[in-house]
């Protein structure tokens, strides 16, 4: 059995494009090796056990004998992909589950999940590879054009993949810019499995939530960054597709990801002093602005118009209130899916996940610099956590006075902090710090969620207002509309203000 970790970066590119490769400059002089066609079966339980613990098993049959694929996929990146895999040969198409043993396998091979292991997902592609140096690195190129099946419906696969087998992985991503000029590639946050899977899902893929990230305690604070950023990125890529079709849902958890990577660089900021973290962050802010409208129109009409339904609001001017934020909404997510069809967020992908992997902030050799991203994660999360903290609960202790752009700005804390217990989970691994870490959070979600109602209330006050330009009958009930949303103020100050002193009594659980 072998166990490399692969350096890898999938890329989607449209059938119809992925034709145009051999022509292209870039691989000129470059001899493809044979085409193959191969054949994948990836077996699970009903359940899809292994899927849930972040285990694929996979047979491939290529010519006339089969490889077992074992892969674990612990802390995924957007197109990047860092994956412990055992490999080894197998006499035929069923899984050798003795070859399994000594995998992260091992611990889920009971005799009831032996016996309940199926064929699930089917791959079938045509693959052909070339083989490029760029400056002293050998960098595979991959092209898979075919299909993917699974309880009797299909999509069709198309995907580049580049694989840094020896050298630098800045060349890898390099190489991947300057085919990104020629065809309009995208990162592809999913596996082979992954689309599989989304077929199996009876109502189709779902919107793509935050993982638990596995953060050992004995790693570096660099090494702690790299796999909280992957993670985040992997959210926002991972929703394009459900952003693309206009799913409200999608565009909201992309905005997630997008807030928990910004939040990840602000706990990091002090070993990311470099140029490239402020392009960064600027797309990042670009990409929310983008997305905003969409969430906030989706946001309005399940919180005020569908509460006023019922209500004595003049029914008839109320559907036609309805009836146009509905439709604003729909312009609004149609804007959204053009947003991440656009290069410049292909480009923001990929240039994240470049400067995730080996970007300026990890090739600085300042003494300083090296001591900082060489620290143990414990006692620098433990710091970070502590620092925010203190600064919640002092601007807390003021709640009520506070004006909307202070709530606000306590709200945010609030959010980062949240995230930032999620991110160190793993840290502060024992009993008693789980135990502290559970109410914690619940406590911090319940503050957050007050604070939430309120900034909901300003947000939907802008939004009414710009209704009110376009009628004078529509003027009327989204006033009355307004007038109800302002008499809930008083109400959800006091709820804020209690959410924060049962928070303000949590015992921090890194201590």
């Amino acid at each position: 059995m072998s166990e490399p970790e692969e350096i890898e970066l999938k890329l989607e590119v449209s059938a119809d494009r992925i034709d145009r490769l051999d022509s292209l400059s870039l691989l000129k002089g470059v001899t493809p090796n044979k085409s193959k066609t191969l054949l994948s079966v990836y077996f699970d339980t009903a359940q899809q056990t292994l899927r849930n613990n972040g285990l694929s098993l996979r047979v491939r049959r290529i010519d006339d004998h089969y490889v077992q694929t074992i892969k674990k996929r612990d802390n995924r990146g957007a197109g990047l992909f860092e994956r412990n895999e055992w490999e080894c040969a197998i006499p035929n198409g069923r899984p050798d589950l003795h070859a399994a043993k000594n995998t992260p396998l091992t611990f889920l091979l009971s005799r009831k999940l032996r016996r309940s292991l199926k064929p699930l997902i089917e791959t079938r592609v045509q693959r052909r590879s070339y083989s490029i140096r760029k400056n002293d690195s050998e960098i595979e190129l991959t092209v898979d054009k075919g299909k993917v099946e699974a309880a009797g419906r299909s999509s069709p696969l198309c995907e580049v993949e580049l694989e840094l087998k020896k050298g630098k992985p800045a060349d890898l991503f390099a190489f991947a810019h300057a085919l990104g000029k020629f065809l309009p590639v995208t990162a592809a946050s999913k596996s082979k499995a992954d689309r599989g899977y989304d077929l199996l899902a009876k109502n189709g893929p779902g919107p793509v939530k935050s993982e638990p990230i596995a953060l050992d305690p004995k790693v570096t604070w660099a090494t702690a960054f790299r796999v909280i950023a992957q993670a985040c990125l992997y959210q926002i890529a991972a929703n394009q597709d459900l952003v693309r079709r206009g799913d409200a849902e999608g565009v909201h958890q992309m905005r997630i990801g997008i807030r928990r990577l910004r939040t990840a660089i602000a706990l990091f900021e002090d070993i990311l002093p470099d140029t490239q973290v402020q392009a960064i962050k600027a797309d990042l802010k670009w990409l929310t602005g983008e997305l905003a409208p969409a969430r906030e129109l989706d946001v309005f009409i399940k919180r005020v118009v569908k509460r006023a339904k019922g209500s004595n609001t003049d029914g008839p001017t109320l559907d036609a209130v309805a009836a146009d934020f509905r439709k604003r909404r729909e312009h609004a997510l149609g804007k959204a899916a053009e947003t991440v069809t656009s290069p410049h967020f292909r480009r923001l992908v990929l240039d994240a996940a470049e400067w995730i992997a080996v970007g300026e902030w990890t090739q600085n050799n300042e003494e300083l610099s090296c001591s900082m991203r060489q620290r143990p994660v414990v006692g620098a999360a433990a710091e970070e956590l502590s620092r925010r903290l203190k600064k919640i609960r002092r601007q807390g202790r003021h709640l009520v006075e506070l004006d909307p752009e202070h709530l606000h700005k306590l709200r945010i804390r609030a959010k980062k902090l949240r995230y930032a217990a999620e991110f160190f989970a793993g840290v502060f691994p024992s009993r008693k710090s789980a135990r502290r870490r559970e109410k914690f959070v619940l406590k911090l979600e319940a503050m957050q969620d007050a604070l939430g109602e309120i900034n909901d209330i300003r947000v939907d006050e802008k939004l009414m207002r710009k209704m009110c330009r376009d009628h004078v009958r529509k003027a009327f009930v989204v006033g009355r509309l307004t007038g109800r949303e302002d008499a809930r103020f008083p109400t959800v100050i006091e709820d804020a203000e209690r959410a924060f002193a049962r928070f303000n009594e949590a015992r921090p659980f890194w201590l």
